[in-house]
């Protein structure tokens, strides 16, 4: 009884906490009209999808990506569709300098800055972890210390405009997860940097707020062909997920989790039956049969 008590309690507090927030959703997109927004890793996937409905909300938008012929289609579209405005830079993450470099260019183009979306992410393997060091090093400059660049170069405008920071993070970053070890090292480390930057925030009353979004499986190029054949549910729509980070964001909500079913319900069970959610984990996905079965 003791311990399906401690099962129970946590999950009706959660249950009556999510009905809670969910009462009070008191999103507008008039929230987000004129507010000038950096997305970075927008030239694909939820970046991209972000972009335009920051577009049909009238944002003034600075996109970032690798791919500079991507980004021109997407500056396009989102001129297209309503933004107040649009530019681009292209570049690569691996160099932390050019990550300043963006956000020098926010006071350019945008005369200030409201709203910093650090969405980008390296490329990785699916798959056991091979040993490689260098990889790991690799994707931590492009997933973790660019994200503290930005950040840290853009404090100074969102000070000014009390704006916001939304990191995109993972549920591998909450939880270990098989097959994901160098991306859900960086994903930790997003988690550990940006959540005691939040209360340094708080301590020194600093009003800009700290949006951590902890995503599950997404209908994103990359994460279809890396996991579709070995994970065992239905991604979600990219599109419904960038509106719910942009909704999170406007709200200055702490932490957004999507889906919330699969995301933040087994997260209850960390700390009192932590080997059960190690199992449903490793439930999702077509393991291979052991050498010799």
């Amino acid at each position: 009884m003791g311990r399906l008590q401690k099962i129970l309690i946590p999950f009706l507090g959660l249950v009556l906490a999510f009905w809670f927030y969910s009462a009070r959703d008191t999103f507008k997109p008039e929230m987000l009209r004129g507010k000038r927004v950096i997305v970075t890793g927008a030239s694909t996937g939820i970046g991209e999808q972000m972009a335009y409905h920051l577009a049909r909300m009238g944002s003034h938008l600075l996109l970032t990506a690798r791919t500079e012929p991507r980004l021109q289609n997407v500056v396009q579209r989102c001129l297209e569709l309503g933004a107040a405005s649009a530019h681009f830079i292209s570049g690569t993450m691996e160099d932390t300098a050019f990550a300043q470099h963006v956000v020098r260019e926010a006071q350019t183009s945008l005369g200030g800055l409201d709203m910093l979306i650090l969405n980008h992410v390296g490329a990785s393997y699916f798959g056991f972890f091979d040993g490689d060091v260098e990889h790991v090093r690799k994707l931590l400059e492009i997933n973790f210390l660019s994200y503290v660049a930005m950040a840290t170069a853009a404090l100074p405008m969102l000070r000014e405009s009390q704006g916001s920071i939304v990191v995109v993070s993972s549920m591998a970053g909450k939880v270990g997860f098989p097959f994901t070890v160098p991306y859900s090292a960086t994903k930790f480390a997003l988690d550990g940097f940006f959540s005691s930057l939040r209360q340094e925030f708080t301590i020194q009353s600093i009003n800009v707020s700290i949006t951590l979004c902890i995503l599950g499986f997404i209908d994103t190029e990359r994460a279809v062909r890396a996991a579709a054949e070995v994970l065992q549910e239905r991604p979600a729509p990219r599109d419904e997920c960038a509106l719910e980070i942009l909704k999170g964001a406007a709200l200055r909500r702490r932490e957004l989790y999507y889906r919330y079913s699969s995301t933040r319900l087994p997260l209850l069970l960390r700390d009192c039956a932590a080997e059960l959610l190690d199992y449903l984990v490793r439930s999702r996905y077509r393991l291979p049969a052991p050498p010799g079965a």
